[in-house]
């Protein structure tokens, strides 16, 4: 009896010791733009801004397949800030003492003041994804207009 005990408790103890584990799986650490700031001030970094839209096939597609590689994770946490926003977002943003708002909420493409200020891409249409790049001085340095997959996006972090 204390051998089939044992084996029972030995078995739950690798399931029960699997789900911790899975539920510490790291995660890029997604910052706002009011923690960036913070951030920015205590100890430069380089940044990286995915700017998405909760429509957008190819964001959600990055989310899922891109954002969630253990790569991608790592290098994003070591090097960089990560700050995710969302496009059409009605919040009031404060950073670098300037006050950031969604003008066009009530108009057909409700974009943000801060990814049109960011991520626009000149004589063209704002599109998603915009992924922004820039130093640790908040200079950009790249910017994307497209799904990215884990080796492109990993290459750009190189850089």
């Amino acid at each position: 009896m204390n051998i089939f005990l044992t084996r029972i408790f030995l078995i739950l103890s690798l399931l029960l010791g699997g789900i911790v584990y899975s539920q510490k799986e790291e995660t890029v650490r997604w910052l706002d733009f009011e923690q960036l700031e913070d951030s920015l001030r205590v100890h430069p970094k380089k940044v990286f801004i995915d700017f998405y839209a909760d429509w957008c096939g190819p964001c959600i597609r990055m989310q899922k397949e891109v954002f969630t590689d253990p790569k991608i994770i790592h290098r994003l946490n070591k090097e960089y800030y990560a700050v995710k926003m969302d496009v059409e977002s009605r919040d009031t943003i404060v950073f670098g003492n300037q006050k950031f708002v969604n003008e066009r909420m009530n108009r057909r493409n409700p974009v943000h003041q801060i990814p049109m200020l960011m991520g626009r891409q000149k004589n063209k249409p704002f599109s998603v994804p915009a992924l922004v790049f820039m130093d640790k001085n908040f200079d950009p340095t790249g910017r994307y207009f497209q799904y990215l997959n884990v080796e492109q996006l990993s290459d750009i972090l190189l850089q």
